[in-house]
């Protein structure tokens, strides 16, 4: 029986894509500054942004709603992610890198760590991690 623990499952942890989502946090961060404090932060943003497009690491993303609906199940739809939460999401990019490595260096210059954010790192995988599993499972991987 092959080993099944998720980190044995691949010949590497490195994806073969080089597409990388990073998932800011905290959409809570600006609630108790002033305008004038807000609004530098978000220069700082828009600088890193605008450096990761000329160097032509950014692909796609953006801000997203802070509010939203979160699905259950097919027949339970509760309001979520909680606008203020520090695990809500409060935008994405799509960045290139030639490892995850690289993509948490380019991470490190998100300026919303400096201010309470957090980034999540994840590859974009050519398919999902699930069915590896079930080719190795059943067997099925050459």
């Amino acid at each position: 029986m092959p080993n099944l623990e998720p980190s044995k499952m691949f010949m590497s942890t490195e994806a073969a894509t080089s597409e990388y989502i990073l998932l800011f946090r905290n959409t809570g961060w600006h609630k108790e500054l002033s305008a004038e404090e807000i609004e530098p932060r978000m220069a700082q943003f828009t600088a890193w942004f605008e450096k990761l497009s000329k160097e032509g690491r950014f692909k796609h993303g953006g801000p997203l709603a802070h509010q939203g609906k979160r699905l259950i199940s097919k027949s339970t739809v509760i309001d979520g992610p909680f606008a203020e939460s520090k695990e809500a999401i409060a935008g994405f990019f799509v960045i290139l890198a030639g490892s995850l490595a690289e993509a948490v260096e380019i991470a490190k210059g998100c300026p919303g760590l400096d201010f309470g954010q957090t980034v999540d790192v994840r590859a974009i995988t050519p398919e999902p991690e699930e069915l590896m599993f079930a080719r190795i499972k059943s067997g099925r991987v050459h």
